[in-house]
Parts: structure tokens; C-alpha cells; sequence
């Protein structure tokens, strides 16, 4: 799974800053999409906006908690889930696997063993990879469908570029990620370098932002790259 469009994309919801950046960090390299959360009301947000292969959910979260959510997913969703409990928390991985999780694993734990797990279980689950429908991205009154990259405003299309297409649609895979220049030039086949990409960021605002004096949805990081912020 070496292919960033072809990977299987996980979303990672946990309080956990460092963890979050560790596994984020990790499963990238690894070849996956990886999209985080902090809390479940966030992990709400991101599965209403996109489409995701499994979750990874911590068990001990801020308000409800990771088993709350795992039933409220299991409502609606098949999904697979992946959940993180405490060494010794036995009643909490019986509890995990009777609310709908389909494996746990302990902390602390082996990164390598955490992705052994997880292709477990889109072994298991060879749908999960193939997206019901396309994936959308909410800009305000501006939609992006990523599957087919067509950009509309109030339901109007609005005509892209193919290279802002490409990078629109990388960034639109991994929403609040920031992806470096560099990075961006690799997975979108820019030439130019970081000017380049800087031109094609500006030309999106245009078409993306309320006010491109203030990017609302496109975030330039000082330093390390462009994020995508989106509703």
C-alpha cells in the first residue's frame, strides 16, 4: 500500500496529542491516509464529511467515551474499528468487543504490531476499502468532491485546473495534516518547486475562500507547508 490515493484511510480518534502525532507520523509511512480527532464530537465532524476504511478509538476519552462511540457507529455503520485500551483494562476490551469493536489492542503497544492489526482486519473486511460513494469536502458554499474532483459554489461548477485538481484533492485526503511543500510537489507531479506550489495555493484561495486576505479553509503553516482546514 505504497499508493497515497489507494491507501486504506484511517481515522485516529484520541485525546492524546503526542499519540495522535505518533500514530498520524507512523501509519503514513506505513502507506495509509490517516485523518485524527481529539474527541468524538470532532471524530462526528470528519465521519459526516468523509469517507474512512477503520477507526482507530481510544477507550478513555473526554466526555463520551471511545465504547459510547463505538455503538453510536455501529447504529448506522459498519465500519471496522480498531480499539486502544490500558494494559489491564479487561472489562473495558470485553466491553469494546460487545459494543461492536472488531479488535482492541493494549498500550502501551508496538507500532508494528498496530499495523499488522490493521490489515488484519481490512483482510477481513474487503469492502472497507472501496468507498460506498465519492468523498465530499465542505467549504461553506463551496463543495469539493474528491472521487471525481469537480469544485461547486452554491451548486455552480467552477472549473479547475488539472494541477489544481491534483492539489486540492491531496489536500482534501488528509484534512488538517500539514503537508509540506515538497510533499505537496511528489504527490500532485509539480515542477517549479516550493514557488510553484506557493502560485497554485493562491489560485485555489480564489475559487475556495470568502476573503482570500484571511484563508478561512486553505492555512499556510510558517515554516512547514498548506493545511486544509475544511467545515
Amino acid at each position: 500500500m505504497n499508493n497515497m490515493v489507494d491507501a486504506a484511510h484511517i481515522l485516529v480518534v484520541d485525546d492524546d496529542t503526542r499519540l495522535r502525532d505518533l500514530l498520524q507520523r507512523f501509519l503514513t509511512e506505513e502507506g495509509f491516509r490517516v485523518t485524527s480527532a481529539a474527541d468524538t464530537d470532532e471524530a462526528r465532524s470528519k465521519l459526516a464529511s468523509f469517507q474512512f476504511d477503520l477507526l482507530i478509538v481510544d477507550v478513555m476519552l473526554p466526555g463520551e467515551s471511545g465504547l459510547e462511540f463505538t455503538r453510536y457507529v455501529r447504529t448506522a455503520d459498519q465500519i471496522p474499528i480498531l480499539m486502544l485500551t490500558a494494559m489491564g483494562e479487561t472489562e473495558a476490551r470485553i466491553d469494546g468487543l460487545e459494543a461492536g469493536a472488531d479488535d482492541y489492542l493494549s498500550k502501551p503497544f508496538e507500532p508494528r504490531e498496530l499495523v499488522l492489526r490493521i490489515q488484519s482486519i481490512l483482510r477481513r473486511t474487503p469492502t472497507a476499502q472501496v468507498p460506498a460513494g465519492p468523498m465530499m469536502v465542505t467549504m461553506g458554499e463551496v463543495l469539493f468532491d474528491v472521487g471525481r474532483q469537480i469544485l461547486t459554489r452554491s451548486d455552480k461548477p467552477m472549473r479547475l485546473t488539472s494541477t489544481e485538481a491534483q492539489l486540492l484533492t491531496a489536500l482534501a485526503r488528509e484534512p488538517g495534516r500539514i503537508m509540506s511543500r515538497e510533499e505537496l510537489c511528489s504527490l500532485c507531479d509539480i515542477n517549479g518547486g516550493d514557488r510553484t506550489i506557493d502560485v497554485q495555493v493562491t489560485r485555489l484561495r480564489r475559487k475556495i475562500e470568502p476573503d482570500t486576505r484571511i484563508p478561512r479553509y486553505l492555512h499556510t503553516v510558517r515554516g512547514r507547508g498548506y493545511v486544509l482546514r475544511p467545515d
